[in-house]
């Protein structure tokens, strides 16, 4: 018996790990294009690039502790071809490796801005660990950083940013930030608080191509705007799943690999899991893609436990996290179909909790600085429980009597 993990990310590592944890006794091969053993992303626009983290601060588990648990990693390798009738896998150095299980944790890549002058020097992307160096080395006092996108990534690079000197300039095609993952409340919020520390932000901005000087951006050209001037730019517009290995091998994939509640793909001996996987979401009744660590995890856990021969783990709702500066955003759930929204606490105090909410249930929980509203609203989120948007509201009664 042998199973395959292509893929040495967050999800791929942890399902080695929880296949040996769960008594799998078979041959482990762990495969990864990067250079590392598996690591935490997360840090990376954070801690790592503000130097709080360094060497193997980010790795999930020591480097020889894959040797001990008997899994063959394999760094700076790439699976070129899944043959599922042969149930093998190529590699790039063309050698063949056979599988009684496959799992695919491939991940996401950063979606590129493709315009005149965007081949240009001075583009960066984070991802990886050496994005991530090669975004540090740019940074220095008085150093002009655009990014092009107002998610999570972008902000959290921008409060990162600040804090080692440079100049930050936030570029976003929609009237607020964050408008594809968080409510109003929420993008007012960051928005004050960025720009309190300096950040200046640019919306409805359409980017009509690039300027340089000697190879290097050095400007962005906006339409009915001023030529807005850089000296480099942090494209995070979003990701693509890299399901074009599943889609060779003839698997099912819409906007990613799709899978069931056991992370299964089309093919009963293939699973995928994490970014790249469309999965289903009984508890909003649709299939949804997530980028998140707690939904990769999650589905480690699913696939391990379906190639061992466990029970199907209990189902969990979709969290997610960011850090800025000193605030601490908790989110759980999401906001589909909500038809009334209840903030509990001032957003001035900045310790506040938004609560979206349909027919009186939680959908999604919005929460800074403030983990008992959401570890309730996830409680409420699971349970489906009405809840009293009146008493909710009224920081005077404790969250845990509403």
């Amino acid at each position: 018996m042998s199973t395959i993990i292509i893929g040495a990310g967050h999800g791929g590592g942890t399902a080695a790990a929880l296949l040996r944890q769960n008594g799998y006794e078979g041959a482990i091969t762990l495969i990864g294009e990067e250079p590392h053993p598996p690591y935490q992303r997360p840090p990376l626009s954070k801690g790592w690039l503000k130097g709080e983290i360094e060497g193997d601060g980010l790795l999930l588990r020591p480097r020889d502790w894959y040797a001990e648990a008997n899994i063959d990693l394999r760094t700076s390798t790439r699976v070129v071809q899944i043959d599922r009738a042969t149930k093998t896998v190529t590699l790039s150095t063309d050698e063949v490796l056979p599988y009684d299980k496959l799992i695919i944790a491939t991940g996401a890549r950063a979606r590129k801005l493709v315009l005149p002058g965007s081949d240009l020097d001075g583009f960066l992307e984070l991802r990886t660990i050496e994005d991530a160096e090669a975004i540090k080395a740019w940074f220095k006092p008085g150093f002009r950083l655009a990014i092009i996108g107002g998610g999570y990534v972008g902000l959290e690079v921008a409060a990162s940013a600040l804090k080692l000197g440079a100049e930050v300039d936030v570029l976003e095609r929609e009237d607020r930030l964050l408008a594809r993952v968080a409510g109003p409340v929420l993008s007012t919020f960051f928005r004050e608080e960025h720009e309190a520390q300096g950040v200046r932000f640019h919306f409805d901005a359409v980017v009509e191509g690039f300027e340089g000087l000697d190879g290097q951006v050095s400007g962005i050209r906006l339409a009915g705007q001023p030529v807005l001037h850089c000296d480099a730019v942090l494209v995070g517009i979003g990701a693509i799943p890299n399901d074009d290995l599943a889609k060779a091998a003839g698997l099912v994939c819409n906007n990613g690999v799709v899978v069931d509640g056991q992370a299964r793909t089309s093919d009963p001996d293939i699973f995928a899991l994490g970014d790249m996987t469309q999965r289903p979401m009984a508890l909003y009744d649709r299939s949804v893609r997530l980028e998140s660590v707690p939904n990769a995890l999650e589905q480690a856990r699913q696939a391990a436990a379906a190639i061992c021969g466990k029970p199907e783990p209990k189902p969990e709702t979709p969290w997610f996290w960011s850090d800025q500066y000193d605030l601490k955003l908790q989110i759980g759930g999401i906001p589909f179909d909500v038809d009334q929204i209840v903030v509990r606490g001032d957003p001035a105090t900045r310790k506040f909790a938004v609560f979206h909410l349909s027919e009186g249930r939680v959908q999604a929980v919005e929460a800074i600085n403030s983990p008992p509203e959401f570890m309730v609203g996830r409680q409420w989120l699971a349970s489906r429980r009405e809840v009293d948007s009146v008493r909710l509201a009224d920081v005077s009664i404790p969250i845990k009597e509403v």
